[in-house]
């Protein structure tokens, strides 16, 4: 059995405790505190303590918030997700109007499907685009008779250098040799007029064919198109009053949206095709001026050229040129033979 303990020991041990636990806040109230500066040396002396301020003004706040990296962030995102909206809202749209346009014209060729059809404006448009197959083809045309004939004038000018060696070398037909070498000389001389007649005349023939001609007939392609979109919708407009007995008022709310929609888009497509027939109709007037103008003028240089080559009339071709203003690469310094008279 273990002996009985004294009662006195745990009073004292209490006395100790409350000693040592005042001790110890006293100890941890005289301790500095850890936020003060660093360039204090912390010896445990009394020291007065500093009290900060737990309140924020309104002003640093709003500072605050115009500067933070948080808003800008915010601001940004917000950009670009309305951007990628409107690149979305855009591809949907393109979307719905290539199917659109694709469906009608599948149920034209099908024969399932009514276009808009203008008579005259169709016969124009036809007429113009015959009129651009057969200028084309005199442009090819042209283009195979001048390198013809540039392949001729090389074969005269080493012609007449080969007559003229000749001829110093025969002296028994130095005199026909040398008539035969200013022949091909004077042909080789009038050639490059003529040549740069030819090449005035593609020229020409080239801008009306693929500038003049081809702006109109871009015109018309994007009057096609506007032409099967507004179509399109035309079609889709009656099927959707057809669904709804033509009565709008009635239908539900989600099909009278998409009536409303559909109607806008009509509108829309309806103001853009009759603007580009408008354009068109001005259009072909100017083109038709211009492309008489222009032909009247090279028709009649080329006849007159071609004329007075062949001809041997070597002063009225230089006056060919001089009438349409173009240069003269080969100035008339040749003493005039029995050729040009």
């Amino acid at each position: 059995m273990f002996p009985p303990r004294s009662k006195s020991v745990y009073p004292v041990q209490v006395k100790m405790n409350k000693a040592n636990e005042k001790s110890i806040h006293e100890m941890l109230k005289n301790t500095p505190s850890m936020n003060d500066s660093t360039e204090v040396v912390h010896t445990g002396a009394e020291q007065q303590t500093i009290k900060h301020s737990t309140t924020l003004t309104l002003r640093n706040v709003s500072n605050h918030s115009l500067t933070s990296p948080t808003s800008v962030s915010l601001e940004d995102e917000s950009a670009y997700i309305k951007n990628g909206s409107s690149k979305l809202d855009t591809f949907r749209n393109w979307s719905i109007t290539t199917y659109k346009c694709t469906k009608q014209i599948m149920l034209e060729k099908l024969g399932k499907s009514t276009r808009t059809v203008d008579l005259e404006l169709e016969a124009q448009i036809d007429q113009l685009k015959e009129t651009q197959k057969k200028y084309l083809s005199i442009l090819r045309l042209s283009r195979a008779f001048t390198s013809h004939f540039y392949n001729c004038m090389q074969s005269q000018s080493l012609l007449a250098e080969t007559f003229a060696d000749l001829a110093q070398k025969s002296p028994e037909l130095q005199e026909e040799f040398l008539r035969n070498a200013e022949t091909q000389r004077i042909l080789t001389k009038n050639g490059e007029l003529l040549l740069n007649a030819l090449n005035f005349f593609i020229s020409s023939i080239n801008t009306l064919c693929n500038k003049t001609i081809e702006d109109t007939l871009l015109t018309i392609r994007q009057y096609e198109l506007a032409r099967v979109e507004y179509d399109a919708y035309r079609v889709d407009l009656e099927q959707q009053r057809t669904g709804s007995g033509g009565n709008a008022d009635s239908a539900p709310p989600q099909q009278k949206y998409s009536n409303d929609e559909i109607q806008k888009k009509y509108e829309k497509c309806k103001e853009q095709y009759e603007k580009l027939r408008s354009d068109i109709i001005v259009k072909m007037q100017f083109l038709e001026e211009n492309r008489i103008k222009v032909m009247h003028k090279q028709l009649l240089l080329f006849h007159n050229a071609i004329a007075a080559y062949f001809a041997g009339n070597a002063n009225g071709l230089e006056k060919t040129l001089q009438q349409f203003n173009i240069s003269l690469k080969s100035p008339n310094s040749v003493t005039s033979s029995w050729l040009e008279q």
